[in-house]
């Protein structure tokens, strides 16, 4: 019998998707569940291989999922040894890497909950991870083990993966479909941590959704993703998915660098990428991706919207079009741009339309959708009710989305509505910007004016009326940055995206000062 991941068109997906066909795509059912098993076991036996590693240094790593059945086994029955309970959490902070997934999939075997932690995490980062979690052990390098409160702390070293050598290579998974599996923290600032985003072994049959219209995942792709396993993307839509359809991966572990990138998708002969908006543009300043052989058929991105002039760039140099995706930590997808679908016209900076299964409107303020073009707040019909995405947005004619920036991003100017993320789209477009950030400040004409706060390319400084003029000419002739500041780098989350919060926490400190 055909399953979802035998079609490939547009028209396919609305036709034959239902919850029942993604649940058909794995062993487990509603009563029993476990991703270890899901991701990993049930795809032991004939030798392929499960993961390639691209680390920052020049090494490659490649793992297969009978290595990776083993080592997870090993873990699991090690936790059980530890005295490590079902329900219990153990946090990884570990870069890609056989270790980082025998210990992330052994935990899930076990039955306790997996915590990835970030690397580049500092030691406070750390510390209030830990207290609101909790766990009974943080796995993680040599030189990040340190004390931290109470928290036991292990070295995942050549010692310790030579100790799980001495434990059987067999686990025998017992977990619930609705027994929690994953605490994931999104990547908010150290002083303002979010909620831990906790999911079940059952997430792994809802991220199908994204994994088939979002990246296009299907048997036979070489699939890569950049982003670390700690966030979301890299983890969810990186690992987690691929391997639940037996799909070879990769993942890249240490300081990231384009060009390493770029001869990683040749020499693994990737032919399906998701990456961050930022991966993109950072291959593009390489000025050297013609450098490099590529297979690539299915490109996508998602975490932030992408400059025009990487997208147009990006889809010229590998000759397919740039799909992007979007969703949120608690909703998962809900637009895609269908990669692959050879039914489907991307247009250019478009957020897609909605999957399969999933309900989005652009709403006005009292809840009523939007007509084509008005701008209003994206809403995702979520357990009968609609909940808010924060993020605003607009619908064209043809049932494509476009982002307007987050709710809190949109500059209202003496009753002017912008958007933050158009100007930062139009400045990125100047020969003379490197990265822009835009925010509104106060002033006592208009109420709000737009400051830009940019890196400049190397070379000259741009005069700062050039690029006032220049955004003026591209968008209009109120819509353009009053006030402009060059700064050496641009704050970001750990994720990479933009921090426009502590730019305007900046900018109400020098007000009030």
């Amino acid at each position: 019998m055909p399953k979802l991941t035998d079609y490939t068109t547009y028209a396919d997906a609305q036709r034959v998707f239902s919850t029942a066909a993604m649940w058909d795509l794995f062993d487990g059912d509603r009563a029993h569940l476990n991703i270890g098993h899901e991701c990993v076991d049930r795809y032991a036996r004939d030798g392929r291989i499960a993961l390639r590693v691209a680390h920052a240094d020049g090494l490659d790593e490649t793992i297969t999922f009978q290595e990776l059945a083993v080592w997870s086994s090993r873990f699991a029955h090690w936790l059980t040894a530890e005295g490590v309970a079902p329900g219990d959490r153990v946090a990884i902070m570990l870069e890609p890497s056989l270790a980082f997934y025998a210990a992330l999939f052994g935990t899930m075997k076990r039955g306790a909950i997996a915590v990835p932690l970030f690397t580049l995490f500092g030691a406070d980062g750390v510390r209030l991870r830990t207290r609101d979690c909790s766990p009974v052990l943080l796995l993680t390098t040599p030189e990040k083990a340190a004390d931290l409160d109470g928290t036991r702390v292990l070295a995942a070293d050549d010692a310790f993966m030579a100790g799980l050598a001495a434990f059987p290579d067999r686990y025998e998974v017992r977990t619930s479909s609705s027994d929690m599996a994953i605490f994931q923290y999104t990547s908010g600032t150290t002083r303002e941590m979010p909620d831990a985003i906790k999911h079940t072994h059952r997430a792994v049959v809802v991220v199908m959704n994204a994994a088939l219209y979002g990246t296009g995942l299907r048997p036979g792709d070489k699939f890569f993703c950049p982003s670390s396993p700690a966030w979301g993307h890299g983890l969810w839509h990186g690992t987690l998915a691929p391997l639940a359809l037996g799909i070879e991966t990769g993942a890249y572990a240490g300081r990231f660098d384009a060009e390493r990138l770029l001869k990683a998708l040749q020499d693994f002969g990737s032919t399906n990428l998701s990456a961050a908006a930022t991966h993109y543009r950072m291959m593009r300043n390489t000025g050297r991706v013609q450098d490099y052989r590529s297979s690539l058929r299915k490109l996508s991105f998602t975490g932030e919207p992408i400059d025009q002039e990487t997208s147009v760039y990006i889809q010229k140099a590998f000759g397919v079009p740039l799909c992007s995706m979007y969703g949120t930590t608690e909703v998962g997808v809900v637009l895609a741009n269908y990669p692959g679908a050879p039914d489907f016209v991307v247009k250019e900076g478009s957020l897609g339309k909605p999957v399969p299964g999933v309900a989005v409107e652009v709403q006005r303020p009292d809840g009523t959708p939007c007509s084509a073009g008005e701008l209003g707040e994206i809403k995702v019909r979520r357990h009968d009710a609609w909940f808010p995405t924060k993020d605003r947005g607009r619908v064209d004619a043809d049932g494509y989305f476009y982002h307007a920036g987050r709710a809190d991003d949109v500059i209202i100017s003496a009753g002017w509505t912008m958007s933050a993320v158009e100007i930062e789209d139009a400045l990125l477009a100047h020969p003379g910007v490197h990265a822009a950030a835009v925010i509104g400040v106060a002033d006592a004409l208009r109420g709000l004016v737009v400051k830009a706060f940019i890196v400049p390319a190397p070379g000259p400084v741009p005069d700062v009326a050039d690029i006032q003029a220049f955004v003026r000419n591209r968008l209009s002739q109120h819509e353009y940055p009053r006030v402009v500041s060059f700064v050496a780098d641009l704050p970001r989350t750990p994720a990479g995206k933009i921090n426009r919060k502590v730019l305007r926490d900046q900018e109400n400190q020098v007000e009030h000062s």
